[in-house]
């Protein structure tokens, strides 16, 4: 099963000294039964989409708890064995929890099959989502546009060999 991991720069770099993502457990994020029932759709390729865009959001929530991180949202996309991704049952029809799962053990970084990080260019929008996260949460539409500005910029793609050169 492909999860993805919302991570930092500094989180990534912890992992890659490490050579562990977490030792446990690890919010992520996948194609669940109510992401795929919210997203309305069959094509696996358009749901992970889904799934990797829910955890950039949950990026951007770290980011805006970590002031002094790098201002650029971090995903890790990992294969997991399905068995070891748990969904919350208490949190099933919660609408910020939609495809998110627990991984209960640890997760060794040489599993990761890409990592996906925002380019240079995001930052300032980054940062200004990163600063308005908490009075978009409570109802303000000019917050809620300005966080809504960091979802246009796509996440790149690299391959896991790249790490080094992300976090130089």
């Amino acid at each position: 099963m492909r999860v993805y991991v919302p991570l930092t720069l500094s989180g990534l770099a912890e992992a890659h000294k490490s050579g562990e993502l977490a030792a446990g457990p690890l919010l992520a994020y996948a194609v669940t039964p109510a992401l795929r029932e919210w997203y309305v759709s069959d094509d696996i390729e358009e749901l992970e989409y889904a799934a990797l865009n829910r955890a950039a959001q949950a990026s951007l929530r770290l980011l805006a708890g970590h002031p002094d991180a790098a201002r650029r949202r971090v995903v890790v996309a990992v294969d997991v064995p399905e068995r070891s991704a748990a969904v919350d049952p208490d949190r099933g029809l919660d609408q910020s929890a939609l495809g998110e799962v627990r991984i209960a053990g640890p997760v060794p970084l040489a599993k990761a099959a890409a990592v996906h990080v925002d380019s240079a260019d995001a930052e300032e929008d980054v940062a200004a989502a990163a600063a308005m996260l908490g009075a978009a949460d409570l109802g303000d539409d000019d917050a809620q546009f300005t966080v809504d500005g960091a979802e246009d910029h796509d996440l790149m793609w690299f391959g896991v060999q790249e790490i080094p050169q992300l976090l130089g």
